[in-house]
């Protein structure tokens, strides 16, 4: 930085002394060249000059077994990562240390879409080409069963989160969402407003659910005691609301697929707020809320990851790494944001809590 100001208070110097035997404009366009073709290398905060450029998004990516489609990820409190094989039906688990990958084959017809984790530390999977919520044992990988109702046949099953009572809630897009009570083994399964639909669910901190209608277009929140839902219309007609994810305040953000748009419902106060992806005709499909607040989208039009800050209301467009990533689900750790590639048969792991240091 001292080398550089020398050098340009030297050649400003020089360029003055003979500058009587010039014209006095061209003496102003030669000292204005030279001060340009000066590289400045300082930062904004010096003296103001020019600012450095963010670096480009540094993704860490973990590949998975050919054919697999992976569907869903699940980063697990032991620091392994469940991940959906769609395509092979199985289920896989990555240790991002050493790289290995157990697979676990879930047998004739299988189909998974969802994985989490409980709150006993197994895998929780909807397999729709069962038409059975399934239990992976993390220690031994053994698997449980459970299947649904024969009155509820092809429920298409797709994602599920644990209530507060320990209780499985899961929806199916063929028109149906339902719980099952692990410890009794007991399910029930409900017809969904408006039919086929229900794609993403969640829990709010205060124990309420929500689901997300893709068909209906509908937020849904269902009343944990009778199973009833209500339809809750977001803004935007035909927005083809995907995932939910709710935020420390209870607010549930909504990926809206039609619309290229992320939205809030805050049930406090009833209200509604969208913002529309940038780029043009956004996608957005998986959401992810972490434990700052910061919402995360998968936008498949860009094929990027994208950053959104509540607080200033700001988006970040970070490209993945491989074209036609098809990133379905997301979810994380303090820290982490975990991305299913069902495109290119890769895991992706983005470290937010870098991104954040560097002001993306």
């Amino acid at each position: 930085m001292l080398a550089h100001l020398l050098f340009l208070a030297g050649l400003l110097s020089f360029l003055a002394s003979v500058s009587h035997t010039m014209r006095q404009s061209a003496a102003r366009s030669v000292i204005a060249a030279a001060i340009y073709a000066v590289p400045f290398v300082m930062t904004a905060g010096s003296i103001g000059f020019a600012q450095a450029q963010a670096p480009k998004p540094s993704f860490e990516s973990f590949a998975v077994p050919s054919g697999s489609a992976p569907h869903d990820v699940a980063p697990a409190h032991d620091g392994t990562v469940w991940y959906t094989a769609q395509a092979r039906g199985a289920v896989g688990r990555l240790d991002p240390r050493s790289g290995k990958i157990d697979t676990v084959a879930l047998g004739t017809g299988s189909a998974p879409h969802g994985v989490i984790v409980g709150p006993d530390s197994a895998a929780w999977v909807t397999d729709g080409g069962q038409n059975a919520i399934v239990r992976i044992d993390p220690k031994t990988l053994a698997v449980t069963r459970f299947p649904l109702p024969k009155e509820h046949p092809d429920a298409n099953l797709n994602t599920a989160v644990f209530d507060r009572q320990g209780h499985l809630w899961f929806t199916g897009q063929s028109g149906v969402y339902g719980e099952l009570d692990p410890q009794r083994a007991r399910m029930r399964v409900f017809d969904a407003p408006r039919g086929a639909g229900p794609y993403g669910i969640c829990v709010t901190r205060s124990g309420d659910l929500y689901f997300a209608s893709l068909a209906g277009n509908y937020l849904g929140h269902i009343d944990s005691v009778t199973g009833a839902a209500q339809v809750i219309e977001p803004p935007t007609s035909n927005q083809g609301a995907r995932r939910v994810w709710s935020d420390s305040r209870g607010r549930v953000w909504v990926s809206e697929w039609n619309a290229g748009k992320v939205g809030v419902f805050d049930p406090a106060a009833r209200q509604w707020r969208e913002w529309k992806l940038p780029g043009n005709d956004p996608h957005a499909y998986a959401i992810f809320v972490d434990d700052q607040d910061i919402v995360w989208l998968s936008e498949w039009s860009a094929n990027a990851l994208v950053r959104f800050d509540p607080r200033s209301e700001r988006f970040d467009v970070l490209p993945l790494p491989r074209d036609h990533a098809n990133v379905r689900e997301m979810m994380g750790r303090p820290g982490e944001v975990w991305l299913s590639e069902s495109g290119t048969d890769h895991l992706l792991l983005y470290r937010s809590r870098a991104a954040d240091a560097s002001g993306q």
